[in-house]
């Protein structure tokens, strides 16, 4: 290979992992947003929990309330 075939082949792969350096620029920003989705996800799984537990404990309270 003469010195400008090496020169561009250098270049050539300079560019392929720049390109590879941006797509995995783009992935963490993507992971970083998947990960606040599940952190807010899983918050709020927790409320729901609370709210179900809560509203069976008031209907068992009121079908008490009724029959007593």
């Amino acid at each position: 290979m003469t010195a400008d075939e090496m020169r561009l082949a250098d270049d050539k792969m300079r560019a392929e992992i720049a390109k590879i350096m941006a797509e995995i620029g783009q992935m963490n920003i993507e992971n970083a947003k998947l990960h606040a989705e599940t952190g807010k996800i899983n918050k709020e799984k927790d409320w729901y929990i609370a709210f179900v537990a809560s509203t069976a404990t008031l209907v068992i309270v009121a079908v008490v309330k009724l029959f007593l």
